[in-house]
């Protein structure tokens, strides 16, 4: 058994993916955009994880754009019969880099045929509409005309699952209303709680929830002194508690750490390992309390 397994496995859409997996956004240049500054180092950590057990690889075409979506294909084809990768549509680049809302139906359209193109693929196995009614994070507003476009697509064989990303509650309700959703990806770590209902909401009903940012990403970095305390303890780094602490928050949650550094990785993988003892999982749960107050 390798250490990915130990985090266990939950489905995704028909498929069966290990909990522990990969996002690949950290592949590109600085700001996600751009080619990486070292090509073959890139390709050695796509090849890595997938070699150390990773199946569920998270990643899209304006990640660059179109920079990490190719060094998937040139990484990992022919690409392993269990390897579910999941792609995001529904933004794109500026030149300057800056991140747009892509919702148009031909945007989208365009943006399912440039995934397919640069990852070599006749069908995407998860497609997850990416809502941009405010960049930075969830904001209420209608989805049912982006996602019709989706659905299209699926009917036309081009998408097998459709998922969601940066969304309310009510936007995985109305979502649910119009086809079948497998998975929700959405900010959230040991202090950024608001998603705690929805997340068992889910488990309930079988869905994917695929957590990002499990420090808190570079525009609002978790510090605590809590977490750091508790890595010490157990003789371990912060990021892999952090991610222990998601793997025992639900079984649902699917984690996708990101990297352009394979001993980076190999740290992030061997979370899959680490035992929360009770008494350390009363204190990380105290953050977010800690955190809001």
């Amino acid at each position: 058994m390798s250490r990915v397994d130990r985090a266990g496995a939950f489905p995704l859409g028909d498929r069966t993916v290990r909990r522990l997996g990969y996002g690949a956004m950290q592949l590109a240049g600085p700001g996600v955009f751009g080619p990486p500054k070292d090509r073959d180092a890139a390709l050695a950590v796509l090849r890595k994880a997938v070699a150390s057990g990773v199946n569920h690889i998270d990643t899209s075409d304006y990640y660059g754009p179109y920079v990490v979506n190719e060094l998937i294909r040139e990484a990992l084809t022919p690409y392993p019969d269990d390897l579910v990768i999941v792609t995001k549509v529904g933004c794109r680049r500026g030149t300057d880099g800056s991140w747009l809302p892509a919702f148009s139906r031909e945007e989208l359209t365009q943006a399912v045929h440039d995934n397919l193109q640069h990852l070599g693929l006749h069908s995407l196995d998860v497609v997850n509409l990416r809502l941009m009614f405010d960049v930075m994070k969830p904001a209420e507003g209608s989805l049912a005309k982006p996602l019709s476009v989706l659905v299209d697509l699926q009917r036309q064989g081009l998408i097998r699952h459709i998922g969601l990303s940066n969304v309310t509650p009510t936007q995985v309700a109305e979502a649910r209303g119009i086809c079948n959703i497998v998975c929700v990806q959405n900010h959230y770590n040991l202090a950024n709680r608001a998603d705690d209902t929805l997340i068992d909401q889910l488990a309930g009903d079988g869905i994917a929830y695929v957590p990002y940012f499990p420090l808190g990403g570079a525009w609002s970095p978790l510090q605590s002194s809590t977490l750091s305390d508790v890595a010490q303890r157990l003789g371990a780094t912060p990021m892999q508690v952090a991610l222990a602490w998601l793997l025992r928050r639900s079984p649902n949650i699917l984690i996708i750490p990101g990297t352009s550094s394979e001993a980076h990785l190999r740290e992030n993988l061997a979370a899959a390992e680490l035992h929360l003892p009770d008494d350390a999982l009363e204190q990380l749960d105290g953050i977010a309390s800690t955190t809001s107050a």
